[in-house]
């Protein structure tokens, strides 16, 4: 349940009622139907919610907002409701002050639903995949996919708490012109160790990690009789073989030790040996947006995209000004391109396996191939426009002493996901990665990372719950347990500090609703730090131990409280919520 969506309900439903018996006595014009919002005022001096009721009735009534929320106040019946109190401010604005019935409810609400306290069923049941990380399996994952990883992993948690059947995929980009020029390397710097680096040139745009060295060196283990006995294309396939055979295995062993799971390794070569890519592109040559051109065959992609555009509202001359290019589908050597596999793997999502919408994060320099996709799967009559999602990511910046670091002391090469992983906790960098809308640039403080107080954010709120769980433990000791809300009077928490924290509390199910509707799980950390700076605040504002029986009690169903929560929205991210620290 959702106790401020309910308490939004309720005063909906006291206006209309109010407007009626105002109408009855002819204080107010009947047959009009309030139509103005209930929102939380940033200044709640005034009230807990206001609604603009009076305001948005005026034309329709032809009276003055305030006369009208005059009247509407004088009909108002607060019995047996979650408010206090009642007030105008203002040009009209009708306040509500909530009542001691909405705040022990926001207790029993949490007690009742446990570890399904925040979900609901906005999602229905509709089936969506979200696919992150995809990184090429060409060499070791770095920073930006650290960032999409979490992303994507904490999106996907976000949208199965809301009701979503949710998917998570990786698509391993296993075929096509990097695979060729991953083999290419490996079989440069093969030679080179052969036969020593004078002896073979490295091709400029080749793979030039340490990594490669490592995949030549284990290679020749392998296969002692190279370069005798086949030629370089029968070479060229076997490392890629063994390079893959490798990376992935090493891909799949870092993302575990971050905490990420998926439900399916999707595999782009699958999309080719099956025919699916031919078989995509032949739908959409049959719908008419294929041309060939110097033996190539070409998408129409500018036409498509105009279409989109149009379709999205802007007008046919706007979009006939915007520079658009088609793209090649199949080279004139009879390859695919990437893109057509792309859209094939897309028809795929959609089509074969049936998923309603598809989400995919990206890191933002993939920008402009957003439309691009989304237009070519339009193309295919699939909605793609409608139905693909992506979510644009910004780059992360790696700070050490305030300065940029872009190498790893351990090994000399590039920070690596193994690399971070083994100078910081997981939870710190799922908790990091996560604490900023995916849009914004990242900055990812490692000094910061491995702090213990209360400038760590993840420290911050992880030292709540352990706190509230040494408080427990200690009280627990003296014979004092959790009793259910319905043994407790928690009428008595009327100081300040503990209206706030409740309130924080109430708060969850929204902020995970605003994440799974803006794709934003960052909500969720903001929303855990500020609900472990309100416990704080109320911990050091009001005695637990050695109160009355019956506010102590009161005060240690709010903690335990607090408590359930924590642990329930760091499951949301990924991260642990210990018991001591």
């Amino acid at each position: 349940m959702n106790l401020i969506d309910e308490a939004k309900k309720e005063i909906e439903a006291l206006l209309n009622a109010a407007a009626e018996r105002a109408a009855q006595k002819g204080t107010l014009p009947g047959g009009v139907t309030l139509r103005g919002s209930v929102e939380i005022p940033k200044d709640v001096s005034f009230g807990d919610y206001a609604s603009s009721s009076a305001m948005a009735a005026a034309r329709e009534m032809h009276m003055p907002p305030r006369k009208i929320a005059e009247a509407l106040v004088a009909e108002l019946d607060l019995r047996d409701t979650y408010f206090d109190s009642v007030s105008i401010a203002g040009a009209g604005f009708i306040n509500f002050r909530l009542g001691k019935r909405w705040y022990g409810d926001v207790l029993r609400t949490v007690e009742r639903e446990g570890a399904s306290y925040g979900a609901s069923d906005a999602g229905r049941g509709e089936k969506v995949m979200v696919e992150f990380v995809s990184a090429n399996p060409t060499g070791p994952m770095h920073m930006g996919n650290a960032r999409g990883g979490v992303l994507g992993d904490t999106l996907a948690n976000v949208l199965k708490r809301t009701g979503y059947d949710v998917w998570k995929e990786f698509y391993v980009n296993d075929a096509g012109n990097q695979i060729h020029k991953f083999a290419v390397s490996i079989y440069a710097r093969t030679m080179q160790e052969k036969f020593g680096e004078d002896a073979f040139s490295f091709p400029e745009d080749g793979y030039h990690g340490d990594d490669i060295r490592e995949l030549a060196r284990g290679f020749l283990e392998t296969a002692p009789q190279f370069p005798e006995g086949a030629d370089q294309e029968a070479w060229l396939d076997a490392m890629a073989e063994y390079g893959l055979a490798r990376n992935i295995p090493k891909m799949k062993s870092d993302l575990q030790k971050y905490g990420i799971e998926y439900d399916e390794w999707f595999y782009e070569s699958s999309l080719h040996a099956s025919g699916y890519v031919a078989e995509t592109v032949e739908i959409l040559t049959k719908n008419g947006w294929t041309y060939e051109k110097e033996g190539a065959l070409w998408l129409r992609t500018a036409e498509l995209l105009r279409r989109k555009y149009v379709s999205e509202g802007k007008s046919g001359e706007e979009a006939g000004k915007l520079d658009l290019k088609d793209d090649v589908l199949r080279r004139a050597n009879g390859f695919y391109t990437y893109f057509a596999a792309d859209i094939a793997y897309h028809r795929n999502k959609l089509e074969k396996r049936g998923f309603s919408r598809v989400i995919n994060v990206w890191g933002a320099d993939h920008h402009g191939h957003v439309a691009r996709l989304q237009a070519a799967v339009d193309g295919l009559g699939l909605e793609g426009s409608k139905r693909i999602e992506i979510v644009l990511m910004q780059l992360v910046n790696l700070l050490q002493d305030g300065q940029p670091v872009r190498m790893s002391k351990r090994t000399g090469k590039a920070i690596a996901l193994a690399d971070l992983l083994d100078e910081i906790s997981v939870d710190a960098a799922r908790f990091t990665f996560n604490s900023r809308v995916s849009t914004s640039p990242l900055d990812f403080d490692l000094d910061l990372a491995v702090r213990q107080d209360s400038e760590n954010p993840v420290y911050y709120v992880q030292y709540a719950h352990a706190r509230i769980c040494t408080l427990l433990s200690m009280l627990a000791a003296e014979g004092w347990q959790e009793k259910p809300a319905s043994q407790v009077d928690l009428d008595l928490l009327t100081d300040e500090t503990e209206t706030a924290l409740i309130k924080q509390l109430s708060v969850y199910p929204e902020e995970i609703k605003l994440a799974a509707r803006d794709l934003d799980p960052s909500r969720v950390n903001r929303y855990l730090v500020e609900l472990a700076a309100k416990f704080h605040r109320f911990y050091n504002a009001c005695r637990v131990k050695g109160e009355p029986e019956e506010l102590l009690n009161a005060r240690l169903k709010l903690a335990g409280t607090v408590r359930a929560v924590l642990e329930n929205g760091l499951a949301v991210l990924g991260v642990s919520a210990p018991e001591k620290m």
